[in-house]
């Protein structure tokens, strides 16, 4: 999806207290946590950052949060836009995605696509069942430097506190069935996942 500006991240650098062992390189099937957003977003995206502060991922770019000390998601964001403008690419946007959500609809990257092109906000996170997903995000280049201080000056570090304070348009998503944002957090969560697999059909 170069051509449409957006680079597709998988936000991986968090440090997974609750499960104990780091998410990403856990196996559900056959494949890694991460491998099952790979998959997805393979087909999508031309190029895939990944933000880890673990191991490289051979045939894909790996990066490391660019301030110290696993603050979180917003420091991951913060990472891929500064790789962006490093790099002097020419993404306007990028849209991340967790390594901890395997069965989410790759539906929602032409959503953000339609999103991109409308561009009447710099911020949009997915919704469903008046559940906000802030993760699945598309966010802006313009937003970096904001950002970053908010994040070094102001001490932001959730999400959710940060998006309400800039101001985030959501894209509703429906389901009936097996809710695509189930994400694993537990041992529990996963052997959840496990029963899941079973019936999912892959999109």
């Amino acid at each position: 999806m170069h051509e449409n500006n957006i680079l597709g991240v998988i936000l991986a650098g968090g440090k997974s207290k609750r499960f104990g062992q780091e998410k990403s390189q856990v196996k559900l099937g056959d494949k890694t946590l991460l491998e099952h957003s790979l998959s997805k977003l393979k087909s999508k995206f031309d190029k895939i950052l990944i933000v880890t502060n673990s191991n490289t991922i051979k045939d894909y770019k790996t990066i490391n949060d660019c301030i110290e000390g696993q603050l979180g998601p917003l420091v991951g964001v913060l990472s891929a836009m500064k790789w962006i403008k490093k790099n002097k690419f020419s993404y306007n946007w990028i849209a991340t995605f967790p390594c901890d959500t395997p069965f989410f609809n790759i539906s929602i990257i032409e959503e953000f696509y339609k999103a991109s092109k409308l561009n009447d906000n710099l911020l949009y996170f997915v919704k469903s069942k008046e559940k906000r997903h802030n993760i699945f995000g598309l966010w802006s280049l313009k937003l970096i430097e904001i950002l970053e201080k908010d994040i070094i000056e102001n001490n932001y570090r959730k999400v959710e506190k940060w998006a309400n304070k800039i101001g985030v348009k959501t894209i509703d998503v429906s389901y009936d069935d097996i809710d695509p944002f189930f994400n694993i957090n537990t041992k529990e969560d996963l052997i959840e996942a496990e029963k899941i697999l079973k019936n999912y059909k892959h999109d």
